[in-house]
């Protein structure tokens, strides 16, 4: 699993949908996952820290959680099929007993920042949805790879192949 962070909330262009954006820690890598109004307005909430007087659904959630002797460990999402994507919450109590619950991404999502919980993505997950937000440094990693492939010569082999015998003979 790869820990992600809310970078923020934007709109699609075409259909005026809001979509939540995550990026991993080095800022390389975002994922769009395209959510409700209510889900976005609830995030948005808590990227800007405004406060409502009574408690919204996802911070009645967390009231729940709490209440009943549990914390949200973390989340994860873990698969997504057909654009759709699933996710789970990991409640931990005081005993070490784990409870897993099934739930959207955007209300996972807006949950976990409520409480600084980690936001985790499965790499499958991330490598089907995920755009690079780091060009350069793609293009970097791509120059010094093709560089490497172009340095390796015939004997590079060789030496790997008799060091392998060599290995495999002391076996």
């Amino acid at each position: 699993m790869i820990e992600m962070k809310v970078m923020g909330i934007a709109l699609d262009t075409r259909t005026g949908s809001p979509i939540v954006v995550l990026h991993d820690k080095e800022n390389r890598r975002a994922l769009p996952i395209w959510i409700g109004s209510a889900e976005a307005s609830a995030i948005i909430r808590k990227i800007e820290n405004l406060t409502v007087a009574r408690p919204m659904t996802h911070d009645l959630i967390i009231n729940v959680i709490e209440k009943t002797g549990y914390t949200l460990e973390k989340i994860e999402i873990n698969d997504v099929e057909k654009e759709t994507y699933y996710a789970k919450l990991y409640l931990k109590n005081d005993k070490d007993e784990y409870i897993e619950i099934d739930s959207r991404p955007s209300d996972a999502i807006a949950i976990a920042i409520r409480v600084d919980a980690p936001i985790y993505v499965a790499p499958t997950v991330l490598s089907s949805g995920s755009v690079s937000t780091d060009s350069a440094k793609d293009e970097e990693e791509a120059q010094e790879f093709k560089e490497f492939v172009q340095s390796i010569k015939p004997s590079d082999f060789a030496k790997l192949m008799k060091d392998n015998d060599h290995h495999e003979s002391d076996q």
